[in-house]
Parts: C-alpha cells; structure tokens; sequence
C-alpha cells in the first residue's frame, strides 16, 4: 500500500531523519484557496533532459494521477517567460493546484502570485522563490547541509591539501549561491587547500568540460574539483580522463550518472537531493490543502541531503536512497503488490 508521506509528516513536526531528514514547523492559519475548479494539476519543472527534473515531473505526475487528479506537465527551460505562459495557461485551464519547480527566485514571485490572485494555490520544489506567504509550501533540498556533507568527504579525499577549482551553477539560482558558501565554509578552514580557478558552468555538461578543460591546461598540477552540481561532475570528470587524471571530484544532486561514476572510482561524491521525495511531498500537500483548507505545515520545509560515497552508493538508485539498497527496495516493491493483491481478494470476497 503506499504510503502518504503527509501524514507521516505531520506526525513528525519539529523532527529530522536520519536519512535525510524533513524540518517542518506547524504553520499559521490563513484563508485557504480554492483552487481554479477544475480536476487538473499543473506541474511545472526546468527541462527534463535533466535526470533529477524528469525524476520531478514522473514522481509528481504519478503522485497525483494516484490521487484522482489529471495531469498536465511542461518544462519552462528556466525561460521565466516560457514559466508565466505556462502559469497563465492553468490559470486558463482553472488549475486546482500548481506544482513548480521554478525558473528564477524573483522572476517567479509575480506569476504565483497571478495564480493566488485566482485562487489557485502553488506548491514549490527543490528552489525557493525571494518572497513569502505567495506560495502555500516551498519544499526544498538543505543544500547548504549537504553541500557541507559532501564538502567534509572531499577534504578527506585531498587530504586537506592542494590545489583545486570551482565550477559554479547559475547565478541566476539561489541553490548555486548557497552551495558554493557551504562548500568554502568547509574547504577555507584548511589553509593548504588552495583555489586556483573558479569559473562558472550554468549547471551543464558540456560547458562544465570546455571550462575544466581550459583549467587543467593552465594547472595541469591541479589536484581537484568541486562542482555545484552532478551534471558539471560529470563534464569535469570527462575533461579529466581526457587529459589523463584521476583526482577528487564532487558534486550535489545524486544523480544515477554520479552514482556510477562514483562506483567506477572516478568521481568521490555527491550530495544527494531527494527529488522524488519533494515532489511527492508537494502533491500530498496539494491533495491535503484542497480538500482541508490547510497543509498544517509551515510554508518553508527543508529536506536532508544525503552524502553518498563509494561506501553506501548501492544505496541509490533514480534520487532514492533505501538502506539496503536494490534488495531492499525489490523487497518493499514485492510486499506493496501483495498488499494490493490481498486487497483486491478482499474485495471480491465481500461482493
């Protein structure tokens, strides 16, 4: 049977997990909205070629489909534009909730607020937008937790000494910001590790190569990266094999890419964000606020990283962290089809 998040939330205020908690606080009261009137769910995330954005939109389009909902998901490509046609388009559509992760902490505010103007309630994942009380929840990932985490791992990994380099994310996304702070509050606190080259990659792949690339050319001596995301990883890694190197690298997401180059001893770690995890949270929320009037949450929630090395990898698979690993997770997915099919028994039973 699946399990509601929610309410295992609401059990668990003012409580962090160990595995990868979720900080929540009970949250005012407030006159709930209505939604637009329709049946529809609007989830609204950046492009999907991204693995952790397609993770979004599967999970929270699952999520709600489950829940009776229909469902219409587009990508806003991080175009704020593209983003307020696309909030315009469920208000149009009278959109009972609008699930987003959003295209700019201030280019966003003016579109959720339209939809709350038409009683249309957002629910954000994974960035915060630079204004509260607009949006009913903004659940996103600790990422100054876990870019600290990750940070602590890869300082081990120097050996607290050397010579490295920084690929930075949009400077447009406030995740890229507090990544880079949380990563130097750990990295400045040892006077041998020196940064020779920061430079940013927009959070892509390619651009992330051509940048290391260019790096190593001018510090061939360089002994590690550190990335702000695993898609950068993923080009530094690249770049570094091509040039014959094997050094630390880390970045933050957890992707299934990282989690393999991690396995293959070429990438040292990633923090994970748990994407499914959000946007299930987020549709929960949804279902709770429309049919109750209240999420009982507060509107800022946090959700744990989680650092993922060589030693608990296997642990991941598709932004979902099970202690045990594929096993434990084939196990939890055979028990749940057994629930259902002793429902379904039931059922025929009693007619």
């Amino acid at each position: 049977m699946r399990k509601r998040l929610l309410s295992v939330l609401l059990g668990a205020a003012m409580t962090v997990t160990a595995m990868g908690g979720v900080t929540v606080m009970a949250a005012e009261n407030e006159e709930p909205l209505p939604g637009g009137g329709s049946n529809i769910i609007y989830v609204i995330t950046p492009s999907v070629s991204n693995p952790a954005f397609k993770t979004e939109a599967d999970v929270a389009t699952k999520t709600a489909e489950e829940l009776g909902y229909e469902v219409k998901a587009a990508s806003h490509d991080d175009d704020p534009t593209k983003q307020t046609e696309l909030f315009d388009s469920a208000i149009a559509d009278k959109a009972a909730a609008i699930i987003c992760d959003n295209a700019g902490a201030d280019a966003t505010i003016e579109a959720v607020k339209k939809a709350k103007d038409a009683g249309i309630p957002t629910f954000l994942i994974d960035r915060e937008i630079n204004e509260d009380g607009v949006a009913i929840s903004q659940i996103v990932a600790n990422n100054y937790q876990g870019a600290k985490a990750i940070a602590e791992v890869w300082v081990e990994a120097m050996g607290e000494e050397g010579k490295y380099a920084e690929l930075l994310g949009k400077e447009s996304d406030t995740n890229a910001g507090v990544r880079s702070s949380a990563f130097h509050e750990v990295i400045d606190q040892y006077p041998d590790l020196e940064m020779v080259a920061q430079q940013t990659a927009n959070w892509e792949k390619t651009e992330a190569f051509d940048k290391t690339e260019a790096i190593l050319q001018a510090n061939p001596e360089l002994d590690g990266i550190i990335c702000g995301n695993d898609t950068m990883l993923e080009g530094a890694v690249a770049a570094c094999e091509a040039a014959g190197k094997n050094i630390p690298v880390i970045g933050v997401d957890g992707s299934d890419e990282a989690a393999a180059l991690i396995k293959d001893g070429k990438a040292t770690g990633t923090a994970l964000q748990q994407f499914a995890l959000m946007a299930e949270m987020a549709v929960e929320q949804a279902d709770a606020y429309l049919k109750d009037g209240t999420t009982g949450l507060d509107e800022k929630q946090l959700v744990d990283c989680i650092a993922i090395t060589a030693d608990n990898v296997d642990n991941l698979k598709t932004f979902v962290y099970t202690e045990g690993g594929a096993e434990a997770a084939e196990d939890t997915a055979e028990a749940e089809t057994e629930d259902a099919g002793a429902e379904e028994t039931t059922e025929g039973a009693a007619e």
